[in-house]
């Protein structure tokens, strides 16, 4: 093949930006919440659980990805504070609320989270969250009481966007560092695991794209950037 011949690349080809999986070490951000039945993982119940995976839009910028969620029957043997479903809103038994044993419905959240690394080509998820080892610790006791195979979560590693939103807008509770991003935050529906997750993929995603240009792609020589 002579140079003429060689193929070249062309500037609407390359790549503008890293991919996720040379972002965080190999590692997907997947923004959990959960709602339980009280503080303490060792006693009480998981309710409710919802995962936001974080995607990239054809910028490479951060955006919440398609999330997932579930209700869940109180495991055997753990306790429900009442002033936990005061804060919540949960009726346990409310026909609508469609809850699954544990191993189903970490089944069902953990599907889409491995669905997002592969599409991702990640290693595996780290968990960011809104007092992130709160959620982890939960999900953790619930993996461990059905002894779950396929946890996709890193056991210990979070990002956590009480620091983030401290650092970035100098609120550490979620619904004030959420209006100080300029976003909205309706009161009524927070303290729901599919809400709060949502806000904080929003909240995680305005602060990271501030560092965004970081994994930019360097323009090919003769190119515009």
């Amino acid at each position: 093949m002579t140079q003429a011949e060689t193929p070249t690349v062309a500037a609407s080809d390359a790549p503008l930006f890293k991919r996720m999986n040379e972002r965080f070490r190999g590692y997907l951000p997947v923004v959990v919440d959960v709602e339980t039945g009280g503080f303490d993982w060792q006693k009480h119940a998981l309710l409710e659980l919802a995962v936001v995976p974080i995607d990239l839009d054809e910028q490479g910028r951060y955006i919440p990805g398609e999330g997932a969620s579930a209700h869940f029957i109180p495991a055997p043997g753990l306790d429900i504070d009442p002033k936990s479903l005061e804060i919540t809103g949960i009726v346990l038994d409310h026909p609508f609320r469609l809850a699954k044993h544990e191993k189903e419905g970490l089944d069902h959240v953990f599907a889409a989270v491995r669905a997002a690394v592969r599409k991702h080509n990640c290693q595996r998820a780290i968990l960011v969250g809104h007092n992130a080892h709160f959620d982890l610790n939960f999900l953790n006791a619930a993996v461990a009481r059905t002894q779950h195979k396929r946890n996709p979560f890193h056991p210990f590693s979070v990002f956590d966007t009480v620091t983030l939103g401290g650092v970035a807008f100098g609120q550490t509770v979620l619904a004030r560092a959420v209006q100080a991003a300029g976003m909205d935050w309706n009161s009524e529906e927070a303290h729901s695991a599919v809400y709060d997750a949502e806000k904080t993929a929003a909240l995680f995603c305005k602060v990271a794209n501030a560092w965004s240009d970081r994994f930019a792609t360097p323009a090919l020589p003769g190119t515009q950037a």
